[in-house]
């Protein structure tokens, strides 16, 4: 029961460490103690957002490279993908999930499930959107062992696509893809509860199948990423060329009022 409230709270709230994570128990009146939390979180492989999930853990002779987005404006489909690896908790144990998006659209390209962390399930999935939908321009990643492997940015090389890394603490860099992991989440997985992996797969295909084609965004203007994919119009993106401010933009929604005199006129605000 515990294991699960952390993993709905992080989901909900990523940024919370061991002693946010304490305080939020104790308010829904479970009383435990920070060793026991950190305990439950190394379980689930969570971290505070700051020092980054252990999905992401980094690898000492692996080659990063740098990273290419920011002040840059995502105008049409196919400029800029990312990817990302998340866990999913199951009735005994736990699987990673790994997909590929498109920014401008935030159309899911390609996903998949693995029992481990090993970087095969990631490069199958890069391979499915490549033969699915070409070659973006730039390809972003954390710095995750997967991602920086050379079976993952040979591929990548292979095909001219200019490899672009999230830096140390940015964890806004790649917020389209964190946004993705909070919707699946909070819309199918915690409502299902799947107990196993042939469930699971079956539960996903069905969800990333109306993720793109039927639930409305907000932020492109209730159009679906298919449509936005298809169309190349009503989708956008920019990161702000200010590390302090790490903020993301999107083509469509008003800035708000206070960030009037640091934006460009042209920015608008995801939030």
């Amino acid at each position: 029961m515990i294991l699960a409230l952390i993993d709905a709270e992080y989901t909900r709230h990523p940024f919370y460490g061991s002693r946010k994570m304490v305080v939020h128990l104790r308010i829904n009146g479970h009383t435990v103690n920070r060793k026991r939390v950190q305990r439950l979180m190394r379980i689930l492989g969570l971290a505070g957002m700051a020092p980054g999930p252990n999905t992401s853990l980094p690898h000492p002779q692996h080659k990063i490279y740098p990273y290419l987005l920011r002040g840059v404006n995502v105008t049409r489909p196919n400029q800029v993908w990312s990817t990302d690896i998340t866990y999913i908790r199951l009735a005994r144990g736990f699987v990673y999930l790994v997909a590929v998006i498109d920014w401008y659209s935030r159309k899911v390209l390609a996903w998949r499930l693995s029992n481990t962390l090993d970087s095969g399930f990631c490069v199958d999935c890069l391979e499915q959107s490549l033969r699915a939908y070409g070659t973006p321009e730039i390809f972003n990643t954390d710095q995750g062992c997967q991602f920086t492997s050379d079976a993952f940015t040979s591929v990548l090389n292979l095909h001219g696509i200019s490899i672009s890394m999230d830096g140390r603490g940015r964890a806004l860099d790649n917020i389209f893809v964190e946004r993705l992991w909070r919707s699946v989440k909070h819309e199918d997985v915690y409502l299902k509860g799947y107990v196993n992996m042939p469930g699971l797969q079956l539960g996903l295909t069905e969800y990333f199948e109306f993720y793109n084609t039927e639930r409305p965004h907000q932020s492109l203007g209730d159009l679906t990423p298919i449509q936005v994919y298809q169309t190349a119009s009503g989708g956008g993106a920019r990161i702000v060329d200010k590390f302090k401010e790490q903020k993301t933009f999107l083509v469509g929604e008003p800035k708000p009022k206070a960030k009037a005199t640091t934006l460009n006129p042209t920015d608008y605000c995801l939030d």
